[in-house]
């Protein structure tokens, strides 16, 4: 009997496979366990709940990269079994042995990742545009949305930037001569994608929140990131959030952020700099943030999403 839970099963070995033919896959399964066995019309048997594939199981893990576990649980929970959170086919007692929320949580994320992974590859967005413009908003929509993690530049060095600064005798709100751009803004960026380095190494989808300006504004930045990015089978997308010189003032009036005060005790000279005509070249999309536009930021999030998200 098919019952929805074996077309849901079904399903999700589809999206497992992706753009891969259903005979192509057959023909991987019987390379690496050595028969002939299984055709394209058993994978689709498969993929329309007809045939749970139990023997075929650890193949699959292996031949999609995602833990046998989730596959084991999903397998039972459409033969009807229990795979309620006591139900894990791993044990984390030994390491939380009085803490069954969290143990309950690492559990579905567990589930919850290889699931959100079935799709395709992880993502590594980039979130870049002038002081002011929205970007750290519009990140925190889409992480919001997306469950994916976020990082703000501002967040992750800010403390130490200013520390550093101090060390060389400048202002630590500085963030407009040479000595922040020459001897502290390198490493800002070498620390903020150290850090995406490491999730995305784990295969975790990241968003950046960060100006980006020269990064974008770099014909060659992005595609060596792109590049070395994809080595891993990530994706990357680069999003320029866009803003007008007004709604920018405004903004950063709002906030009153002592990093800011140069750029409003010197604002003409500070915007005489920008462009906010045109996007990055490099730039994947644009987001429209100033103040008035037709439509929303969230809503822009939501579309940007279905963007990244197939």
């Amino acid at each position: 009997m098919t019952t929805q839970k074996r077309r849901d099963f079904g399903a999700y070995l589809a999206r497992l496979r992706g753009t891969k033919s259903q005979s192509a896959l057959a023909a991987e399964l019987c390379d690496i366990t050595g028969t002939d066995t299984v055709t394209r019309h058993e994978v689709s048997r498969w993929e329309r709940g007809e045939r749970i594939p139990d023997d075929w199981l650890p193949h699959l893990a292996r031949v999609h990269n995602i833990p046998l576990t989730v596959l084991e649980r999903m397998a039972a929970d459409a033969r009807g079994k229990d795979t309620g959170p006591e139900a894990i086919p791993f044990d984390l007692s030994a390491f939380f042995p009085d803490a069954v929320p969290l143990k309950t949580r690492i559990a579905n994320a567990w589930h919850g990742r290889a699931v959100a992974n079935a799709g395709g590859n992880p993502t590594l967005v980039l979130v870049g545009g002038y002081a002011g413009s929205g970007k750290t908003e519009f990140a925190r929509f889409l992480s919001d949305l997306s469950g994916w993690a976020f990082l703000d530049k501002d967040a992750l060095t800010r403390r130490l930037s200013e520390r550093l600064l101090i060390s060389l005798n400048g202002d630590p709100h500085d963030r407009h001569t040479d000595l922040y751009r020459d001897e502290v803004r390198p490493h800002e960026y070498r620390c903020l994608l150290s850090t995406a380095y490491a999730n995305i190494d784990s295969r975790v989808s990241i968003i950046l929140a960060a100006p980006f300006i020269d990064e974008l504004n770099d014909p060659a930045w992005l595609p060596r990131l792109t590049h070395r990015c994809q080595a891993n089978g990530v994706d990357v997308t680069a999003i320029w959030v866009h803003s007008d010189i007004d709604t920018m003032h405004e903004y950063i009036e709002q906030r009153d952020a002592a990093r800011d005060a140069w750029k409003l005790a010197n604002w003409d000279e500070y915007t005489a700099g920008l462009n906010t005509d045109n996007p990055p070249d490099t730039a994947h999309l644009t987001i429209d943030n100033r103040l008035g536009a037709a439509v929303s930021l969230a809503d822009q999030t939501r579309r940007a999403l279905t963007k990244l998200i197939p």
